[in-house]
Order: C-alpha cells, then sequence, then structure tokens
C-alpha cells in the first residue's frame, strides 16, 4: 500500500528519500485504511524507513495487533537533486531533464534510475515473501516501489511503469502474489 498524505503531496513536490512525515489528512486516511485492513489476517507488517510510509505502517500494524519491520528496498525512488522540490521549480531549474520525464523517460541526471529501483523492490518483495511463503503481508511503501512491483507483475519493463500505471492515491492498496519466484497481480 502506499502511505498516507504529506504536505508535499499536497504541494506536488518531488519527495524521493525525503524523510517526510503524514499530516493530519494523511493520518486519518492511514486510521480509515487501518479500519478496513483488521478485517484480514495479516502475519507481518512491512515498511520503507522513511517517515511517512513508517508513520502509516505503524498506525495500521496497531489496529493489526502487530510490529512494525523496515525494510530499505522499500524506499520510494532516490529523485537526486529534485527532492523537495515542485514541478514547477524542477521545469525551471532542470528543462532538459523535466522534458524527458514529462515524457515519461528518466528526467533527473543524479540520483536513481526507474530501473535500479525496480529491481531493488522487487528483489525486496521476494525476499520478504520468502520469509513469508504462506502468509498474506502488508507493505507499507510509495507510489514508485507499487509501480515497479506491478510492471514486474505485468511483464512490464520497469522504465515504461510511469507510462503504463497510473499513480495510486494516498493509503491506495494493490494485491500482488508470489508465485514461482515471481511476482504476479491478484484480481
Amino acid at each position: 500500500m502506499r502511505h498516507g498524505e504529506t504536505d508535499w503531496n499536497r504541494e506536488n513536490r518531488f519527495q524521493g528519500h525525503a524523510n517526510t512525515s503524514l499530516n493530519e489528512a494523511g493520518r486519518r486516511q492511514a486510521h480509515a485504511l487501518a479500519q478496513e485492513l483488521v478485517r484480514e489476517r495479516f502475519g507481518a507488517v512491512y515498511s520503507s524507513p522513511l517517515e511517512r510510509a513508517l508513520e502509516t505502517a505503524r498506525i495500521i500494524a496497531a489496529q493489526l495487533g502487530l510490529d512494525v519491520e523496515p525494510s530499505a528496498g522499500l524506499m520510494e525512488v532516490d529523485v537526486g537533486s529534485w527532492s523537495g522540490l515542485t514541478r514547477g521549480e524542477v521545469e525551471v531549474r532542470f528543462p532538459e531533464g523535466y522534458a524527458r520525464w514529462i515524457e515519461f523517460g528518466h528526467g533527473w541526471d543524479d540520483g536513481e534510475s526507474y530501473d535500479e529501483l525496480g529491481e531493488r523492490v522487487v528483489s525486496d518483495l521476494l525476499r520478504i515473501g520468502m520469509r513469508h511463503a504462506d502468509e498474506l503481508v502488508l507493505a507499507v511503501t510509495h507510489g514508485g516501489p507499487i509501480r515497479s512491483a506491478l510492471a514486474a507483475a505485468s511483464s512490464i519493463p520497469y522504465g515504461d511503469a510511469r507510462r503504463s500505471i497510473a499513480v495510486l492515491q494516498n493509503c491506495a492498496t494493490a494485491r500482488i502474489a508470489i508465485r514461482d519466484g515471481m511476482l504476479e497481480g491478484v484480481d
């Protein structure tokens, strides 16, 4: 699932590895989702160690009676020097990179590529899946990692995930299974 809303989400800022916190709306979203998920029987809760995801995970895990295990593999893509900037600010400071990004290419010249993100996230999800082979697991993460996981489950190249997979809203969920060492979408 994606973390709850932050002020930077609302301001349309690139967060990447920035350690932003949930805002009040994000906390309400997390509590509401926790009420929905309490009917499920989770064996574990994992989270990106970034504060916005970790806080979301802790709110939900408290309702589920579980602890949260942070996992660096679930972190958002590192957007390098774009971190903290709005789209407008990026367009002015990095016009060529922004133009590439708008056309669904890789924009920033530093940080992490979408391929690197995808390899990191899928590897971590497979590791988590091996630890919990017969359990339902909640992984609280970010938009980029979820798109990477959905891309892998659909055999879409990681670099095409932004073009092919819609942005998930804050606190939205996606179900993915691991079968025969591969990610697979669940209806």
